[in-house]
């Protein structure tokens, strides 16, 4: 039996194990700009953009003050966040190297650009944006191309500059 998932449905959030709430919010609210929405004590916070209830919840209910997660097991590889636009996602980018925080890798897909990180915890964060669908990848069959290719980061800080 065939189903398709119907095409209005969408990932609403993720949640995330953190070993320190606080280290947490530091990334995700105040480097990343995402806002508190709820707080469960010292426990646990919700955050989102845009006043929805949130897209990301962080919790220490089973990590606190545990170390990461191998980085060769099973689990999360990462949570992307889609940015509005390329202005958007350069301005992310360089709030990431005032603060000098460590990014893990560049990328042109073809569909979309991407800056790679860890969060404080060694998760996966991938920050993104995607580019209009007219200008996607597709081969003479009409099969997404999507790849790897080099990101250039000079081109996309640049978009800070236009109006």
């Amino acid at each position: 039996m065939s189903y398709t998932i119907p095409q209005q449905t969408k990932i609403g959030h993720v949640h995330l194990k953190v070993a320190d709430l606080e280290r947490a919010l530091s990334f995700y609210r105040d480097l990343l700009g995402f806002e508190e929405m709820q707080r469960y004590g010292n426990d646990a916070a919700f955050i989102s953009a845009g006043g929805y209830h949130h897209h990301i919840g962080l919790n220490t209910w089973y990590s606190k003050n545990a170390p990461p997660a191998p980085k060769k097991s099973a689990g999360l590889f990462h949570t992307a966040i889609l940015y509005p636009t390329r202005k958007d996602l350069a301005i992310a980018l360089k709030r990431l190297i005032d603060v000098k925080y460590p990014t893990t890798g560049f990328a042109d897909h073809g569909v979309s650009e991407a800056i790679y990180l860890d969060d404080p915890d060694g998760n996966g964060v991938e920050l993104y944006w995607d580019k209009p669908k007219e200008q996607w990848p597709f081969d003479a069959n009409r099969n997404l191309q999507m790849g790897s290719a080099h990101l250039d980061v000079d081109d996309l800080l640049s978009e800070i500059d236009k109006d």
